[in-house]
Parts: structure tokens; sequence; C-alpha cells
């Protein structure tokens, strides 16, 4: 029984793995396709792929998933909170992909663990959430958006003279490199909470070690599911992330992608955060829109991106206890 259940939370954990990726693909392509320095297959091919690279380049981040979020008890009970927490973050996610809003696919996942715990009486890390989730959250957004309205500064300042045309058309060549750089940065900051839950599972069904490493097959499995669903496509969040919050052009494309994937190997690699790579990619356009004038960014539109991300992780709590119910109803 247990090993089935260990199989069918891996199985979930994958499918999870695979709508953050059609639901995150925007992230990566939505500035390059709306600048048209990439054609939308060529752009999601690239995303794929370094989505594929950046999974392998650290497993920090599936650590602090792993293990400091919550303490799930062993065996079929710890196994039915971590599908809970799965169930809750997978519905969320395809409920504001159909609404075509950016949210954000960590922080579902961080909500639906916390609120499968809950409804299961499991230990929850308050701390560590605070730490390594409620303070990166605010922050990334706000250097995003700092860091995105610095980069295209220095860059008007340093083109001011040159030819607009001329330089929009070297951005667009440009560009491509950007955009492979913030898609390197989901890999790594996004497959590893997969990867963190499936390790989470392992332990729980004892098949793992809490001080083990995450498993080779883990690694290359997530990297794989969040690789095949980048390829197929978010086009609903795309047209949000693209068109809707501001009018991009090579130039403030590029300088969106260089700060959002600034933000996402500093958060990951220096300090093992799981932060959102839609709320950073996302105030990074704002940050870039805001340096021509503040009119120039639908404050409307991203109003309502904010209220989906401040709903986010208590939503998918709240269907993840739901999830968690139903799981134990069943299979308790």
């Amino acid at each position: 029984m247990e090993l089935a259940l260990v199989i069918g939370v891996i199985v979930i954990a994958l499918a999870f793995d695979y709508t953050n990726g059609f639901h995150d693909a925007a992230n990566a392509i939505a500035t390059s396709v709306s600048t048209r320095a990439l054609t939308p297959r060529i752009a999601l091919l690239l995303a794929a792929v370094m989505n594929f690279i950046g999974a392998h380049l650290g497993t920090e981040v599936a650590q602090t998933v792993g293990k400091g979020i919550i303490d799930a008890p062993d065996g079929t009970h710890g196994l039915l909170i971590v599908g809970g927490a799965l169930i809750g973050a997978i519905v969320w996610n395809l409920i504001t992909w159909y609404f075509g809003l950016p949210s954000s696919s960590s922080h579902a996942l961080i909500g639906g663990l916390c609120g499968s715990a809950i409804a299961a009486s499991a230990t929850v890390h308050w701390s560590g959430v605070l730490e390594k989730v409620v303070i990166p959250m605010i922050l990334s957004p706000v250097i995003g958006f700092v860091l995105g309205g610095i980069i295209m500064t220095i860059l008007l300042w340093i083109f001011r003279k040159s030819n607009p045309h001329r330089t929009s058309r070297g951005f667009r060549y440009v560009q491509p490199v950007s955009a492979a750089a913030i898609a390197l940065g989901h890999g790594l900051q996004d497959a590893q909470k997969t990867m963190g839950v499936i390790f989470l599972a392992l332990v729980v069904g004892g098949y793992a070690s809490p001080q083990s490493g995450i498993p080779e097959w883990v690694i290359t499995a997530s990297a794989t599911a969040i690789s095949l669903g980048t390829y197929s496509g978010g086009w609903r969040i795309m047209r949000t992330m693209g068109r809707r919050i501001i009018h991009l052009d090579p130039p403030s494309g590029f300088a969106a992608e260089t700060a959002a994937s600034s933000v996402l190997y500093t958060a990951a690699i220096g300090f093992g955060a799981p932060i959102s790579t839609t709320h950073t990619m996302t105030s990074a356009i704002m940050g870039v829109g805001a340096t021509r004038r503040l009119s120039a960014v639908r404050w409307g539109i991203a109003g309502n991106i904010v209220t989906g991300w401040i709903l986010t992780i208590p939503a998918a709590a709240v269907v993840a206890a739901l999830g968690y119910f139903l799981l134990n109803l069943i299979l308790g």
C-alpha cells in the first residue's frame, strides 16, 4: 500500500511539475515573443532546453522545500499529506492559468504543503516559512522592480544618442541570450521544488534518509517534466505578461529578463530560497515600464496580478486541505 502511495505521489508531483512548466512558460518567453526577437516555437524550445539544464545546477531550493517547510509523519498518513498538497497546487495552477493570471506555482506548492499539514495536524515550520518564503516573496518583486528600472535607465543613458531603430534591432539579436538566462533561472528555481516534494515523499515512505542527497533520477525526472510542460506553452498567461502590462520593445525586454534572472540566481544559489519566477519577472517588467512614465504601466492589470499573488498561498492551502480530507477518506 505504501509503495503504491509513494509511486502515486511521485506521479502527481511530476504532473504538478508539468503544469508548472506550461503555467510559467510565459515568464521565459513572453517578452522575447512580444518583441519579435524569437518566434513562439523557437522561444518555447529554447526555454525547455534551458529549463532542463537549469534543473541540474543545484539542489539548495529542493532541500528547503523537502525539509524546511513541514514535518510529515512517516507512512501512509505522511504520504496523504504530500498528496493533498500537490492536489492543492495543481488545482490552483489550473484555475489561474484558465483566467490568464501569472500567479506563482512556487507559492501554490508552499501553500499546499502548509494547508495539507494543518488539516492533518502535522508540524509546519512557520519560522522556515517566514524566513525562506514570506520574506523572499516580499523582497524579490521589490528588488526585481527596482533592478529592472535601474538596468533600463542605464541602457537609456548609454544609447541616448543612438538611432532608436538601429538600437532596437540590435537588442532583438541580443534578447535571446537574456531569455535563455531567465529560462535557466526558472529551471534552477522551479524544478527543484518538485524535487523537494518527491524527496519528501521518499523519506516519508521510508525509501530515502533525510540526511541523503537528492537522487539523480529525481533530478532528471523533474527536469524532464518541467521542460515538457514548458514546451507545451502557456499562451493565456503569455498575453498578459508580454502585452497587457506594458508595451515591450527589445531593449526593455532585455532589461526585464536580465533583472529577473539576476534575482533568481541570487536567491537559489545564495540563499536556497524558493522565490517565484512569475512575481520576479512581472515586477521587473513593471519596473522597466515605469522608467518611461508611470502611466506606461497598466496598473489595473498589475493590481489584478498582485491580488492573485496575495490569494495564492491561502487559496492553495484551502484546496490542499480539502484534497487531504478527500484522500484520507478514501485511502486513510
